[in-house]
């Protein structure tokens, strides 16, 4: 066994509901160019970094930051109502957001109000960066195949503009040196959003997509290259990177050790961050670059709501029987796969 956790297999288990919630204002990254631009031109950097390094051209904020909550009741109503499942018939809801108001309560407690869960579904949050949705449906999944639960709902609602207006602040200081604004280059790809998934029995729901397993694998020691807060996210993006892709190569070999076969998956939908880290990622594992969706240029790096926003806008592009991988890398760092039959 490599050094990692063993991979793990799902029994009885469907995503059976999926939705997203689009925040309603679009933000171009020329926006923040025209913000930057004095602090560019005193740095000698060039206008068009977002674009052409990482290939976010926009991304999505609400109306007012708090609203993250109302994006995750949102996409969680439509979820239920996706998958036709009374809310009554949920026993646990998580929440994975990266954003929160505040320590606690948590936040798991105010979507559970807003959607009208009943008192009978646990809640609570699970929080582990970018990865959080995927831990959370396997966290879910796991339960379900038990016999603890029938049904399950996982949500993301997230904000990046307070970590967007912190940063610009802080960018157009006098006395920004170039290291600085470098280190802080990634806060401006994050994006706001939503996502939700109801899953289920397989053998209640033949007309759902089998959640069959996957892999988790850490490289904690990596845990101080990517530290964010409201306030900012400053970032390693060298040591990010070249640490995120040994990661995954590892967990990637990993599984295949251990009878999994995805080099020929019909659909691999990744978090989404940027052009480099995609572009890494498909070199590293030697990935059709065709079978990868992309909403980052767009959307930005959601956090946790990404992944599921990508696959839920991919759905209808899927025919039964195609097989999905989904793969992330979290900050800290952790890594995880999950492969669904749809």
């Amino acid at each position: 066994m490599a050094n990692g956790n063993a991979t793990f297999r799902h029994s009885n288990v469907s995503l059976i509901g999926l939705a997203e919630e689009e925040a309603p204002n679009r933000v171009a990254s020329q926006d923040f160019d025209d913000r930057l631009a004095d602090t560019l031109s005193t740095l000698n950097l060039p206008t068009g970094l977002l674009q052409r390094v990482a290939g976010v051209e926009a991304r999505r904020n609400w109306d007012e930051p708090h609203q993250f909550v109302d994006g995750a009741i949102a996409a969680g109503r439509k979820a239920l109502a996706a998958a036709d499942v009374s809310p009554d018939a949920i026993g646990l809801m998580v929440n994975t957001s990266v954003t929160r108001e505040h320590l606690e309560p948590s936040v798991a407690v105010g979507v559970h109000a807003g959607i009208g869960l009943g008192p009978q579904a646990m809640n609570f949050d699970i929080a582990n960066a970018c990865l959080g949705f995927v831990n959370g449906m396997t966290l879910a999944a796991s339960m379900i195949d038990s016999g603890q639960i029938e049904y399950a709902l996982v949500v993301a609602g997230e904000d990046a503009s307070r970590v967007q207006e912190a940063t610009l602040s802080r960018l157009t200081r006098p006395g920004i040196t170039r290291d600085e604004y470098l280190n802080e280059f990634a806060s401006l790809t994050l994006g706001s959003g939503a996502a939700a998934a109801v899953l289920g029995p397989t053998d209640r729901h033949p007309e759902g997509h089998r959640i069959l397993g996957g892999i988790t694998r850490a490289a904690t020691q990596h845990h101080e290259l990517c530290v964010g807060d409201h306030n900012g996210m400053f970032t390693d993006t060298k040591g990010l990177l070249a640490g995120g892709m040994e990661l995954v190569v590892a967990a990637w070999e990993e599984a295949h050790e251990d009878g999994w076969d995805w080099r020929d998956m019909d659909r691999y939908v990744m978090h989404q961050v940027s052009d480099v880290h995609t572009n890494s990622i498909t070199k590293a594992a030697k990935l059709d670059s065709g079978r990868i969706p992309v909403t980052y240029p767009e959307l930005g790096n959601v956090g946790p709501a990404s992944l599921p926003i990508t696959l839920c806008r991919e759905a209808e592009h899927l025919a039964p029987g195609d097989r999905v991988l989904c793969m992330g890398v979290g900050s800290g760092l952790n890594t995880a796969m999950t492969e669904i039959e749809w």
